[in-house]
């Protein structure tokens, strides 16, 4: 993303250390009557104390959990999945390859093919 595309046009080419310390209508959709708001409700007027404003970093943290946690549709679905998949191949199948098989050799007395064509 470019950060310009984030910040007003009077503050784009900004280091981000001066972007921190800018007011916080530098930031694109934020107006000053807004920032007004803000400085009134909590007390900030800048971009870092806004950053900073540890209801934003709760309120951001319950969001980032609420969408990693699943639906109940999405554990039923699961659960028909993984039986489905247990019908298809239930666990007294045996086992086909085991880990410890590092290569596997040719019985000896197998002919190449590419080199017997007599009796391809």
């Amino acid at each position: 993303m470019n950060i310009n595309q984030c910040v007003d046009k009077a503050y784009e080419g900004k280091s981000f250390l001066e972007l921190a310390a800018a007011p916080i209508d530098a930031l694109q959709g934020v107006s000053a009557t807004d920032a007004a708001m803000l400085k009134e409700a909590f007390n900030i007027s800048t971009i870092r104390e806004l950053a900073d404003l540890k209801v934003l970093k709760w309120a951001t943290a319950i969001v980032s959990l609420a969408d990693e946690v699943e639906t109940e549709e999405d554990k039923a679905k699961e659960t028909l999945l993984d039986d489905a998949l247990e019908m298809s191949f239930p666990s007294s199948d045996p086992i086909s390859v085991n880990s410890g098989i590092t290569r596997i050799e040719v019985a000896p007395e197998m002919v190449a093919a590419k080199t017997d064509h007599q009796n391809s």
